[in-house]
């Protein structure tokens, strides 16, 4: 800053430089000044505070508590959190490679990795966690139980485990080992010319496990590729710019930053040769697609080079950089915001201005700007995410699979499942039987899964409206026969619901005997937008007139 300042003073008049130096050394001051009265009453907060306070935790409550007023992307990461931090970076840990959960007070195995150590050890979903090396692990969270579960590599621990359907409590010792979570948990054909690719997230080994799933499609036929970003939150950048390089012209722009700090005012190109700039491509996104993913979806689609369809993405168009900070701690601060090959910025909400309530409200409709694509001049909007070409959204649950879902009734059942079943269908052919579907409302017979309709719900505000308007005695004889019309029969929506509830359930049972693999490729299955992606590519006109803004 200082340098800047000093060749600023070589080149311009006295009396400007004298402003400029008055501009920084008051901000210097401002800065001095904060910082003493901050640390001033740091001590005597310690010292004098009726009881004992621990400094640690005060400090990361008031750096955590500052960063909270900027955005919930600039965070403080201390040097016991540097674990997860790389984790989030690499998509590497030492651990046991299983997920956890939360069930009443105990934690429960909710997924064991294929091939690391709690699945080598025999661990299941399922399996309550009792004991730790020793130590009990009944009534502790599952994020402190997380922490004894990771550790260096090829060492081991002991866990005490309660299984359902087994009396006596089971002893396995577990070996952690290095696990790298995939970026890309699944690749294949969805139809006879028709690759499909899942991609989860941006570690640094997204780009390269997409080019293996690409090329390995290709040669298995593939004339067309679905790439799927539902549900995927970001990450590296540069991974996402490599993923684009695959599919448009060397030395095109893929993303271009800009920042307070000039040296973040960047632009992205494409640095190698394509792999294939013709082949169809729909990408698919949703509410979930954040970051990374709407820099290559909204890339693509300012290129004219692929269909965005689904439903609006999440709309993040910041960029963070980490910070080294002293004690081996880091800063992750937002940087600059980023902008596809339109010029568009896709964020949606304004952490800058804030509403009385202290709230952050989205960018109103009246400062939404239209760009235009970089061929076909398509009409494409910031502020707002990716709004895909195509429309196309998920069947809502029913009321009773989301209670169901909530009440981990889906889960319990696959559990007792995988006891009295070794092994099953593949994960394309696994279906329920009609009696195996009767055994699993015999489960739920003494199982709490209450729940109300939407219906219901509303039926219950007009009750209160109805009362406070003084209504109510006047309506009351009407009110009470369509709330007898409309109260739900729970085994009633267990029929009703069949083919939802049974869909649901087939993949919870899957993924006890397929893993993560299995269970994506059962899912594909009944997935309508994925159905509807399929058709785009097979209607080469409907296509073609997307991309060329053709379309109706």
């Amino acid at each position: 800053m200082k340098k800047k300042i000093t060749k600023i003073v070589v080149i311009i008049s006295i009396a400007t430089t004298s402003i400029f130096t008055f501009g920084f050394s008051d901000s210097y001051f401002e800065v001095s000044k904060n910082l003493d009265i901050f640390a001033t009453l740091f001590r005597e907060l310690n010292i004098y505070y009726v009881d004992d306070a621990n400094p640690g935790e005060l400090m990361k409550t008031g750096i955590d508590a500052m960063l909270e007023s900027l955005d919930p992307y600039t965070n403080y990461i201390p040097e016991s959190k540097m674990e997860d931090y790389k984790m989030m970076t690499t998509g590497q840990y030492g651990g046991i490679g299983a997920l956890i959960q939360t069930q009443k007070n105990k934690v429960v195995i909710s997924e064991p990795y294929k091939g690391f150590g709690a699945d080598k050890a025999g661990l299941r979903a399922g399996d309550k966690i009792i004991k730790i090396d020793g130590n009990d692990a009944v009534g502790k969270s599952s994020s402190e139980i997380r922490e004894f579960l990771l550790g260096q590599p090829g060492t081991t621990i002991e866990m005490v485990i309660e299984r359902p359907g087994t009396k006596e409590l089971i002893t396995k010792i577990v070996t952690r080992s290095e696990v790298k979570i995939k970026d890309v948990p699944y690749a294949g054909m969805v139809d006879d010319s028709v690759g499909y690719i899942r991609l989860t997230g941006f570690t640094e080994s997204a780009s390269a496990e997409v080019k293996v799933a690409l090329l390995d499609l290709k040669e298995k036929g593939a004339t067309s590729i679905v790439l799927d970003l539902r549900g995927n939150g970001g990450g590296l950048l540069r991974e996402s710019v490599n993923i684009v390089n695959f599919f448009i012209n060397k030395g095109s722009l893929v993303v271009s930053t800009k920042g307070k700090i000039k040296d973040w005012d960047k632009e992205y190109k494409a640095l190698s040769d394509p792999i294939d700039t013709e082949i169809p491509i729909v990408v698919l996104v949703n509410g979930g697609s954040a970051s990374a993913s709407e820099i290559v979806s909204g890339s693509l689609q300012d290129h004219d080079r692929a269909v965005i369809l689904g439903s609006l993405s999440f709309g993040k168009g910041l960029v963070q950089q980490v910070r080294p900070l002293s004690y081996n701690s880091k800063l992750k601060v937002t940087v600059a915001k980023y902008y596809t090959p339109s010029g568009r910025c896709i964020q949606k909400l304004d952490y800058s201005h804030r509403n009385d309530d202290g709230k952050v409200g989205e960018v109103p409709d009246s400062l939404i700007t239209e760009f235009k694509t970089v061929n076909s001049k398509r009409s494409v909007f910031d502020g707002k995410g990716v709004t895909p070409d195509i429309e196309a959204k998920p069947n809502l649950l029913s009321d009773i699979s989301a209670s169901l879902l909530l009440k981990s009734l889906f889960f319990g059942y696959a559990t007792e499942y995988r006891l009295k079943h070794e092994t099953i269908a593949d994960a394309k052919g696994f279906s329920l039987t009609d009696a195996e579907y009767e055994e699993f409302i015999s489960y739920l017979s003494d199982k709490d899964y209450e729940y109300t309709t939407a219906s219901e719900d509303l039926l219950i505000e007009l009750e209160k409206a109805a009362k406070e308007d003084k209504y109510f005695e006047a309506v009351k004889f009407e009110y009470e026969a369509l709330k007898n019309k409309l109260n739900h029969d729970k085994k009633g929506d267990l029929y009703k619901f069949k083919d939802e509830i049974k869909y649901i359930l087939e993949n919870d049972i899957v993924t006890r005997y397929h893993y993560q693999k299995g269970q994506i490729e059962a899912s594909l299955q009944h997935d309508i937008v994925l159905d509807k992606a399929i058709k785009t590519l097979k209607n080469k006109e409907l296509y073609k007139s997307i991309l060329a803004g053709t379309s109706n």
